[in-house]
């Protein structure tokens, strides 16, 4: 059955953990809006709750007890309706011991259904290095990474998790390959055209590559939006090229339109249709990779 054919009763939940803001549009927030949107039930399981993104300025931080997320992720691996789940997607971590909870729970969900996803967004770092503790970054690493059916850093956190200096598409390639997932998902990759960014594809059907303008001084959540907008394309049976070029569209034009309007969050609320049908052209290269995984 083509994701086109699909009901929206046909489409498995998808079980996201990671940060929680009161206001924005990132973590949670921003993943669970674009899965439902796309017509995916969600399970979503808190790791941090924040006020506001830590980008705003100063503000309270509160972890869930390690105690408390282990007896949640306990609850879940037994829960009765755990066959739902056809994807877990991961992002920020509050502490590093929730990784050994997470892993637990992709064993659960996929001893159930083999064919379901894990994407981990390990998100730990930008230009700036990383703003995790680096315990924490290790333990996504360490732990996460090698569940991962895809994972999908920007390129700062690919240079740290491969331990790879990149300063080109090659590099870029080299170090996705050098990461392990049979399918890794670059954010703000070096792009080949002046003034753009780009999303760089690995995996057994292709080395491809969308760009598009770069936008100054963007919002936070790209990176979650993106993971989890692609993560549900892939679900609803598009081909990874085309769920690439669709998913970048979509955040690309989300993007555009916050910049425009002078908001300091995505504004997903008002632009909604970007998500199930995007309008703007994005550029898509098929890369030629020395390293290429066979199909």
């Amino acid at each position: 059955m083509t994701g086109s054919e699909q009901t929206t009763a046909d489409r498995r939940a998808v079980l996201v953990v990671s940060s929680h803001v009161v206001r924005g549009s990132v973590g949670n927030r921003a993943a669970v809006f674009a899965l439902e949107t796309l017509g995916h039930p969600v399970w979503a399981l808190p790791t941090v709750l924040l006020p506001w993104h830590p980008g705003h300025g100063p503000a309270t931080r509160s972890v869930i007890p390690q105690a408390d997320f282990s007896a949640m992720v306990g609850d879940l691996c037994t829960a009765p309706w755990l066959d739902e789940v056809g994807a877990i997607l991961t992002g920020y971590l509050g502490r590093p011991e929730q990784a050994a909870d997470i892993a637990r729970l992709v064993d659960a969900v996929q001893g159930r259904n083999a064919d379901a996803l894990y994407v981990c967004d390990p998100v730990i770092g930008d230009q700036g290095g990383l703003y995790v503790p680096e315990e924490t970054a290790a333990a996504i690493r360490d732990q996460l990474i090698p569940k991962a059916s895809i994972a999908t850093p920007n390129r700062y956190e690919l240079q740290w998790l491969s331990g790879s200096t990149i300063h080109d598409t090659a590099t870029t390639l080299a170090a996705a390959q050098a990461l392990g997932p049979p399918r890794v998902l670059v954010t703000s990759a070096i792009a080949m055209m002046a003034g753009s960014t780009g999303n760089v594809l690995l995996s057994e059907q292709a080395a491809v590559m969308a760009e598009h303008q770069e936008i100054p001084d963007p919002p936070n959540g790209l990176g979650d939006l993106l993971a989890a907008v692609f993560l549900a394309r892939i679900m609803n049976g598009e081909s990874d090229e085309t769920a690439l070029r669709n998913a970048t569209a979509s955040v690309f034009e989300i993007l555009a339109r916050t910049a425009k309007s002078g908001a300091d969050e995505l504004t997903l609320e008002s632009n909604a249709a970007s998500l199930t049908r995007p309008f703007s052209a994005v550029q898509m290269r098929h890369l030629l990779y020395s390293g290429a995984r066979s199909p």
